[in-house]
């Protein structure tokens, strides 16, 4: 009898991809991680100079993904310079910390703007040119907060919610097209964005590589929903699946109904300085 063979994994030789918020943590290692496995990259962030980083035909734009005219001709510089879209990876995001009876409104509506609003307008453009074609693969980043909210960085929380709900509603609606969409929900990660952030009982800190790892294994055999690392997605369905008391009963076990009002302010005080500064 014969065996069905697992479907070869597909080549990121020469693919286009962009992605955003690529200057540091998560974005860079995985424009690093494309670009050594032949993609062609380009980087759209407010600090630009990264790409240099990269070498080979890799760019970068500086670009505030909030101006939508500005990101919208990101794409077409990419287009225009590199050919036709294959990839996009939403990855820009900022997070605030603290009470939200004490969150600025200016800071609300940027971290919506950044975190949500930029994702959907990147994902439209991108549908723009990939439906057409009949090819393409979305990539959006969301978080394990997605799925087990907590105090203290509810914007934050919000905002990731909605990415999740967004990326599901338009993978339903492109199912046929030929254009994959996939969601990236990573546990905490060690980057500028969770300095001071105290770990939580049974989850601990991933590399920004290790998201990098899994975005490149979801772009060479697609799937939709994507837990950084692997072993925290049964968590996160069962953390769903529970009512509600039973879930905050559960975040108080493992000290994640506290873990952001625990944050070291000192360490995290040179990411809310750039943060206020843009």
């Amino acid at each position: 009898m014969l065996q069905h063979r697992k479907s070869q994994p597909r080549s990121l030789s020469g693919k286009v991809v962009a992605i955003t918020g690529a200057a540091r943590g998560i974005g860079f290692a995985t424009a690093r991680a494309l670009a050594n496995q032949g993609a062609v990259v380009a980087v759209g962030d407010l600090a630009a100079q990264a790409a240099s980083k990269l070498g080979g035909d890799a760019f970068g734009v500086s670009l505030d993904v909030t101006d939508n005219a500005a990101f919208t001709t990101f794409l077409d510089q990419v287009e225009g310079r590199l050919g036709p879209l294959d990839v996009l990876i939403n990855n820009a995001g900022i997070m605030t910390a603290g009470p939200i009876e004490d969150e600025a409104e200016a800071m609300t509506a940027r971290e919506i703007a950044i975190n949500l609003q930029a994702v959907v307008h990147g994902t439209r453009e991108a549908v723009r040119r990939m439906k057409p074609r009949h090819t393409g693969h979305i990539v959006n980043i969301s978080s394990l907060v997605s799925r087990a909210p907590g105090p203290c960085a509810a914007t934050y929380c919000a905002t990731k919610f909605g990415v999740a709900g967004f990326t599901e509603a338009v993978a339903i609606e492109l199912r046929g097209t030929g254009v994959e969409v996939s969601l990236i929900r990573p546990a905490l990660c060690r980057t500028d964005m969770t300095g001071g952030v105290p770990e939580v009982r049974g989850i601990p800190f991933i590399e920004p590589e290790d998201v990098a790892t899994r975005i490149a294994e979801t772009l060479l055999r697609p799937r939709f929903d994507v837990p950084v690392p692997k072993g925290i997605g049964p968590m996160l369905w069962l953390n769903q699946a529970l009512p509600f008391r039973a879930r905050a009963a559960l975040a108080r076990i493992t000290g994640a109904d506290a873990v952001i009002s625990r944050i070291d302010a000192a360490q995290r005080a040179a990411y809310v300085e750039r943060l206020e500064r843009s």
